[in-house]
């Protein structure tokens, strides 16, 4: 089988560490290598990186004596890797059972696979692992190509995707190069733009990892300000379609296609506020003319179409607006009675 190399970035997840070495270590795969890079923690995280690398000589260390960022640990193990795949994986996440297995075989069978991707499943900082559905016999992966992939981002550029547990191609991920730290909340999301660039994609709904859900999660802060969050994705999509996306022949089209899809998105998300009766609505308003003029006069009712259960959702918003109609007619009638 072909070598793996997976980063481990960790930061004061001392407590997490070891049992997210221990899913890399487990998986099967005869050439691994590990490399823990821990950023001046002040737990005991060093101490665990240290005793996990006596424990097993495919675990390497590298200690700093100050904080650099998370950028710097991702692009370090970038220029460390060597071997034919290579995968940042956070020290708060784990791996499922046989997921690097499954993913390098089927870039094996693909060359022209930039990456590969599947589902995970969050769980709470002090909840055990969560059951997982049976994955028996060989995963089924879905194949596209780069170019479907960037399209499918840009109809769709605020819908999750579990980039934390992401095996790329080692060549793809050197020529793709570093992340970006002027983007702390969608550099996955712009690095799989780039990485999407030099190849296919392979996709599995085989749940690969699992995701920690805890107050120290990088994107709570974004995901609390939901305006805030949308404008970090449309500046990942600036990002990308500024530098390696100019390449593409429709990149302009494609930027416009992403930039419409967020302002649909905030649209709805402001309509929803001020039915809640949120001040956040303002913001979400704005972004969404901004991003989309003609949205100012025509509602996009496409975006409600195109979700999973539209008649749902059209249904909850309207509710909710009247709800908050009658609310508001209540509050009138007291003020003037």
């Amino acid at each position: 089988m072909a070598g793996v190399d997976v980063v481990i970035p960790c930061y004061q997840y001392g407590r997490f560490l070891r049992a997210c070495a221990t899913s890399v270590l487990t998986q099967g795969v005869p050439d691994l290598r590990i490399l823990i890079i821990d950023n001046a923690s002040t737990d005991d995280s060093l101490a665990v990186a240290r005793r996990l690398a006596a424990e097993d000589p495919r675990v390497e260390v590298r200690a700093r004596r100050e904080n650099l960022g998370l950028h710097a640990s991702f692009n370090e193990g970038i220029d460390w890797a060597r071997s034919d795949y290579f995968m940042v994986l956070c020290a708060d996440d784990l791996l499922t059972p046989g997921s690097l297995r499954r993913a390098v075989a089927v870039m094996e069978e693909n060359p022209d696979v930039a990456f590969a991707y599947g589902n995970d499943v969050h769980t709470r900082e002090d909840a055990s692992a969560p059951a997982l559905p049976s994955q028996t016999g060989e995963a089924c992966w879905q194949l596209t190509s780069g170019e479907q992939f960037i399209a499918e981002r840009c109809r769709n550029p605020e819908g999750y995707i579990a980039a934390g547990m992401v095996l790329v191609r080692t060549s793809v991920q050197k020529r793709a190069g570093h992340y970006r730290p002027q983007l702390p909340h969608t550099d996955d999301l712009e690095m799989l733009l780039r990485l999407a660039c030099f190849g296919g994609v392979a996709y599995t709904t085989a749940v690969q990892g699992i995701k920690r859900m805890h107050g120290a999660n990088r994107t709570n802060d974004y995901l609390a300000q939901r305006t805030r969050d949308l404008v970090e994705r449309v500046r990942a999509l600036e990002s990308f379609f500024g530098n390696e996306g100019r390449r593409l022949p429709d990149g302009e089209r494609l930027l416009r296609l992403g930039k419409r899809s967020i302002s649909e998105r905030a649209y709805w998300c402001a309509v929803k506020d001020l039915a809640r009766g949120r001040r956040s609505a303002v913001e979400l308003f704005r972004l969404a003319f901004a991003l989309h003029p003609l949205s100012a006069v025509v509602p996009p009712v496409s975006y409600l179409l195109r979700m999973e259960q539209p008649l749902r959702s059209i249904r909850r918003i309207v509710m909710e607006m009247v709800a908050a109609g009658r609310l508001c007619r209540k509050d009138e009638k007291q003020i003037t009675g």
